[in-house]
């Protein structure tokens, strides 16, 4: 999860090159009167922040000039900036003034930058290709009934596992939390433990077990977690037994865990498959968060970043038309933006289908998981919310009353929403 000074382009601008019919104009002169000069009409202004993986700025550059072959008459300014922990604020700043992007990722879609007039409503750019996309993808990023951004990749969150220790142990891949907590019981022995889910023993778990008991965080404008206190419950179930694994040097998002020999299952992402794979070749396996119980169902966390178009933009038409290239049409990009720099699966189903990286073992099984078990943030969700719901989570996990501690909570995130809302 990733607010307002006023900030000029060239503030978070890392390096920028401006595409115009295949030629490279460097970004020190005026873009706009470059792209004249060249013959293009006009110039859109897109900004990504700033990827760790080596080839991703090269790739966002090829594309647009890609685009600029194909449509002489507009060019692209690619400006790559600040990192993931500045790249929101920034962006924030840039839009409340006149020099803002024409069209931009958002690593947390927020509703209420749409309901702000912030952004410009997509359904004409997905059209007929709406139903090719992840439906909780598309459930993610639709505020009051119409859509305002594309994903561009799914990060598709799983349960790991080590085949041999399982076997080892007697156990089977859990399929309700209860055994789930019996499974990380029986795999704890000597230096390794059950399941990692994060260094402070919560990560991703209380909205998993919220949503495999069928509940969710915020249902139209009422906060409605406080609902789940069953099985949000289930964490001081977790803990008492000693069977999670607590202060590891990496965090759940890395696979050192797992790969050390330090737990036995353990909740991270599809970005982390290939190094898996790499350690332990095929003695592991990957499943959804397990259904709370038989009532309720498994679950996966959908992350990943979008594109929008700035809703005040001049040029907001290119703007449409460009993401419609891109992520609708080019599905040999889309793969390329997928798996080429990190792994992660293209948004797209038939996309997803036909990526050579993700047809086959592990890996086509997260794809599995996430079409049928993904499920994302609700777009009201806010980091003051996941603040007072992670609080309430911990503390629930040494011991407090799930009820009445979630229900505290919820009060605080009801009126950030009532905000929102107006």
């Amino acid at each position: 999860m990733s607010a307002h000074s006023a900030l000029s382009r060239r503030g978070l601008l890392g390096t920028s090159l401006l595409f115009v019919a295949g030629s490279v104009v460097a970004c020190s002169s005026n873009p706009q009167e470059a792209a004249q000069a060249k013959g293009a009409k006009i110039t859109l202004t897109q900004w990504y922040h700033q990827y760790g993986e080596e080839g991703t700025q090269a790739a966002v550059k090829r594309y647009a000039e890609q685009y600029t072959k194909a449509h002489p008459d507009v060019a692209v300014n690619v400006v790559w900036g600040a990192d993931t922990s500045q790249y929101e604020t920034k962006l924030n700043a840039a839009l409340l003034g006149a020099d803002a992007p024409d069209l931009f990722e958002l690593g947390d879609f927020r509703a209420e930058m749409a309901r702000k007039g912030q952004l410009e409503p997509l359904d004409d750019v997905y059209g007929a290709a709406k139903d090719g996309f992840n439906r909780a993808d598309l459930d993610y990023l639709t505020v009051d009934g119409k859509l305002y951004g594309i994903k561009t990749i799914d990060d598709v969150m799983v349960l790991y596992y080590r085949k041999s220790l399982l076997k080892k142990a007697g156990v089977t891949p859990p399929t309700t939390f209860t055994e789930l907590v019996d499974a990380a019981k029986e795999l704890t022995s000597g230096d390794v433990k059950g399941l990692f889910i994060g260094n402070d023993g919560i990560g991703d778990s209380p909205y998993l077990l919220a949503w495999s008991q069928g509940k969710d965080l915020i249902d139209g404008k009422k906060v409605v977690y406080a609902d789940a206190a069953r099985s949000i419950g289930g964490l001081h179930d977790l803990h008492a037994d000693k069977s999670v694994l607590l202060g590891f040097t990496t965090d759940w998002y890395d696979a050192g865990a797992f790969t050390q020999g330090a737990a036995a299952m353990q909740w991270c992402g599809l970005w982390a498959l290939p190094t898996i794979e790499k350690a332990l070749g095929d003695d592991f396996g990957v499943m959804p968060w397990p259904a709370y119980d038989t009532t309720g169902r498994p679950v996966a966390r959908l992350g990943g970043w979008t594109q929008a178009v700035n809703a005040k933009s001049r040029y907001k038409d290119e703007a449409k038309k460009y993401l419609r290239w891109l992520w609708i049409q080019q599905a040999d990009l889309q793969i390329d933006w997928a798996v080429k720099y990190g792994f992660h699966v293209p948004p797209q189903t038939h996309v997803a289908a036909r990526t050579p990286e993700l047809a086959k073992g592990a890996a086509k099984d997260a794809v599995t998981i996430g079409t049928k078990n993904g499920i994302s943030f609700p777009a009201e969700w806010t980091q003051a919310m996941q603040a007072g719901f992670i609080a309430a989570a911990a503390d629930i996990a040494k011991g407090a009353a799930p009820a009445k501690t979630l229900e505290k909570a919820q009060s605080k995130a009801q009126s950030d929403l009532d905000k929102q809302m107006g």
